[in-house]
């Protein structure tokens, strides 16, 4: 029995999300602040020519890439979070990711949600109505601290693992997720190359937001 088909029998009862590069199309606006971000702080810009090949990165090559020194990380996250919140009007919902999580509310599917971003940016964005469909949400989290996060939320849930379902983007969002015992479901519209997401072997690839409703309960 493949892994696809377990899933699907399995039926999750609670989705952890995460924001940038899942739910919203936030990679525009990303660029443009780091390219502010490079003048603020004395980082290196990105150049056209390396985005393709920045989105094939771990967190830790793209840090190495633009020359953000470890104990410089907070500062420069924190000050792409406020930049963010100038621009938030160039952020928006990808397409078919409303009607998604009004038919997992509906279903009485449980709503997580685990971002880098700040929690202001994300009640924009989705809109106070639908941000109060996620039971948890868990914002402001560190670049490489996502899997203290998640295992929280399994301890809050109260849920088994098996009952847990985890979507992103990113390879720290996968990498999370397995180091939780979490099944995974990349999507491909996101950061990442969808064929190194795919490499890493999540337990299945999601091409639009509608595939993701049969998994849930």
């Amino acid at each position: 029995m493949n892994a696809e088909h377990t899933m699907h029998t399995n039926r999750y009862k609670l989705i952890v999300f995460d924001f940038d590069g899942t739910l919203a199309d936030s990679f525009g606006c990303v660029l443009r602040i780091l390219d502010e971000a490079a003048s603020r702080h004395g980082l290196r810009r990105v150049d056209p020519r390396d985005v393709d090949s920045l989105l094939s990165k771990s967190p830790k090559d793209i840090m190495r890439y633009l020359g953000i020194p470890a104990w410089k990380l907070p500062l420069v996250v924190a000050s792409m979070r406020r930049e963010m919140r100038i621009h938030i009007d160039r952020v928006s919902l990808f397409p078919g990711v409303a009607a998604l999580l009004d038919g997992l509310s509906k279903r009485g599917v449980v709503l997580a949600l685990v971002t880098s971003n700040s929690y202001d940016n994300v009640r924009c964005v989705m809109g106070p109505e639908m941000t109060a469909r996620f039971r948890f949400v868990d914002c402001g989290v560190a670049v490489l601290g996502k899997r203290a996060r998640l295992r929280k939320i399994v301890a809050r849930s109260g849920l088994a693992r098996e009952e847990i379902f985890c979507i992103g983007d990113e390879i720290r969002d996968l990498e999370a997720a397995r180091k939780e015992r979490l099944a995974f479901g990349a999507v491909s519209w996101g950061f990442a190359k969808p064929d190194l997401l795919a490499a890493r072997g999540p337990d299945v690839m999601f091409v639009t937001p509608e595939e993701i409703m049969p998994y849930c309960t």
